[in-house]
């Protein structure tokens, strides 16, 4: 490690990210430290359902098979590996690795933070998991203590950075601005190639290969502004664009709240600094809110579901027809299904030159907590219709049993009575504490506005044409970020000179427009939140995904895919921005 700087890297976003970045990582480039990111809402629901089959289960395995390959070249560089693979057993995985070690004649120092389970003693009736979002002081203290490896359960996602980043420069846990930035770059680095190209809105028409986009990493120094990129020779890019992306990734608004410190995304600054690498710098923090959040699973009951194919002529009396059958086979069925949930995809083209262009898809998905009415009763009322409903009946696949499905919800605990203890690599066990300033966590005053463009020719084609957008998930929340690239005025200060695609579109981009563009938000809450140092909206739209991703609400459960459905739509644009 160099005095100055702290190379941190990133080798997976979620449990099942490319297997071989790990490696990748570790033999392509430079590196001090080396995070992996194993957890999200879904996963710990599949741990959770892990560990009810064996109680010595509930790890992320796949970082154990990662391990077996590439432990012996973390030793030998010197790199430290820090990962949350630990899920609701990080004791378990440190035994696991320990043993790996013990059988690969390699001597490595493994150590473990735990006390994010808050399952034991009642105080969540009825949650398969609950996690506390623990902070990054746990792997400080791990790293100060001489481990290797530590891996953890549930921390937050930047705690992987911000953990190594105050053990390596020595941070107290009232620097807040320090700690803001490597909240910040944790952030960005989290969801691995999402940073260099992945996912990127705006791929059309690079000339950079994007097939296999490398893994990020920071370069972080101690007053906490780092650079973004990635090794040399690696696949994808990174521009401010994608740091602009991954930055409005499932945030919401300035205040980006976690347990080490509330970070203010509305001071970020980007500059491009060379290719492939994005300066952030600028970014200030507060003390942190006094309650941590907790992330609580439940098996929700069983779900199944048809597709009913219609093709060619009078679709929509075709899907009247089979709905009309099902809702009274489930009536004369002695456990009709508690929710029918019916969505039409118009997929159909008229004078289509092939059937499946010429044909649309009906969906039907029923919930219950009976296993045998989203079963057996959906299956025979679907397949005994084969031979007596509308012309051309198929279905894309026979429904199955019905599978169980999960539902999330956030609650809050006191820091108080949350354990975080660090389990060091000679057994000790460190109870780390929190004793700094906390604040209560509240929204900020709405920024000054630049003056609107003024009026001139528009044409009416796609936001996406001078727009980039990512989206994706909170619970049962959905945020969509839009942002737009600067046209050379760099207009910093809200005065409205020089950068007219942001002048366009603060004004036009309100949350009852996007409400108009996304008609699955008209009924609900839109918030629409302004953050002029990166020229974007995040715009927060409540309760869009139900219960969370593992209730599977709607068709794109996790909110992927809304961002390029509110690029996809057409609006009068200035010609000036074209």
């Amino acid at each position: 490690m160099t005095e100055d700087v702290l190379r941190i890297g990133n080798a997976s976003g979620f449990y099942g990210d490319r297997f071989d970045a790990l490696r990748e990582m570790l033999e392509d480039g430079p590196l001090d430290v080396l995070t992996g990111d194993y957890l999200a809402e879904l996963t710990m629901l599949i741990l959770g359902r892990d560990r009810l089959k064996d109680p010595a289960r509930g790890y992320a395995r796949t970082f154990l098979r990662q391990l077996e390959e590439t432990l012996g070249l973390a030793l030998d560089r010197g790199v430290r590996i820090v990962a949350n693979a630990g899920g609701l057993n990080p004791a378990g995985l440190a035994d696991s690795i320990r043993e790996l070690a013990d059988r690969l004649g390699l001597h490595a120092r493994v150590a473990h933070v735990e006390g994010d389970d808050l399952s034991p003693g009642g105080r969540f009736p009825g949650a398969l998991t609950a996690n506390a979002y623990l902070g990054g002081a746990g792997i400080t203290a791990c790293l100060a203590a001489g481990a290797d490896i530590v891996v953890t359960g549930r921390v937050t996602d930047a705690a992987l950075v911000t953990g190594p980043a105050a053990w390596r420069f020595g941070w107290e846990q009232d620097v807040y601005d320090r700690l803001a930035g490597a909240v910040v770059a944790g952030h960005i680095l989290e969801c691995g190639t999402q940073a260099t190209g992945g996912n990127y809105s705006r791929f059309a028409g690079r000339a950079r290969d994007l097939r296999r986009p490398g893994f990020p990493l920071a370069e972080l120094h101690a007053d906490g502004s780092c650079v973004i990129t990635k090794h040399p020779g690696t696949g994808g890019l990174v521009t401010v664009g994608t740091v602009t992306e991954q930055l409005l990734y499932e945030t919401g608004g300035a205040r980006y709240a976690g347990p080490d410190v509330t970070a203010r995304l509305d001071t970020v600054r980007l500059t491009q600094e060379a290719p492939d690498r994005v300066r952030v710098e600028g970014v200030r923090g507060e003390a942190p809110p006094p309650t941590l959040k907790v992330g609580l699973n439940r098996l929700g009951g069983f779900r199944n579901e048809v597709v009913f194919v219609l093709t060619g002529l009078d679709i929509e009396t075709k899907a009247a027809l089979v709905r009309e059958q099902m809702d009274e086979a489930f009536d004369r069925a002695k456990s009709r299904p508690a929710q029918v949930t019916w969505e039409l995809a118009r997929t159909d083209r008229p004078d289509a030159d092939t059937e499946e262009t010429a044909s649309a898809l009906l969906r039907l998905v029923v919930r219950d907590g009976d296993a045998d009415a989203v079963g057996r009763t959906l299956s025979s009322a679907a397949i005994e219709l084969a031979l007596g409903s509308y012309p051309g009946f198929h279905v894309t696949a026979p429904p199955g049993k019905g599978a169980p499905y999960g539902v999330f919800e956030a609650a809050y605990a006191d820091r108080a009575d949350v354990d975080h203890v660090a389990v060091l690599p000679d057994g000790e066990r460190k109870v780390i504490a929190y004793d700094g300033a906390t604040r209560a966590l509240v929204g900020v005053p709405a920024p000054p506005l630049p003056t609107p463009l003024p009026p001139g020719p528009t044409r009416r084609v796609p936001l996406g044409l001078v727009a980039g957008a990512r989206s994706g998930d909170k619970g049962g929340d959905a945020n969509v970020g839009v942002w737009v690239e600067g046209d050379g005025g760099g207009d910093r200060d809200g005065d409205g000179d020089g950068d007219q695609a942001w002048r366009w579109l603060v004004h036009e981009m309100t949350a009852d427009r996007f409400q108009s563009l996304i008609s699955e938000s008209r009924h609900l809450t839109v918030v629409r939140h302004v953050l002029p140092n990166l020229r974007a909206l995040n715009f927060t739209v409540t309760g869009l995904l139900g219960q969370g991703v593992a209730s599977q609400h709607r068709f794109d459960p996790q909110a992927k895919g809304l961002g390029e459905w509110l690029r996809s739509r057409h609006l009068d644009i200035p010609e000036v921005l074209l």
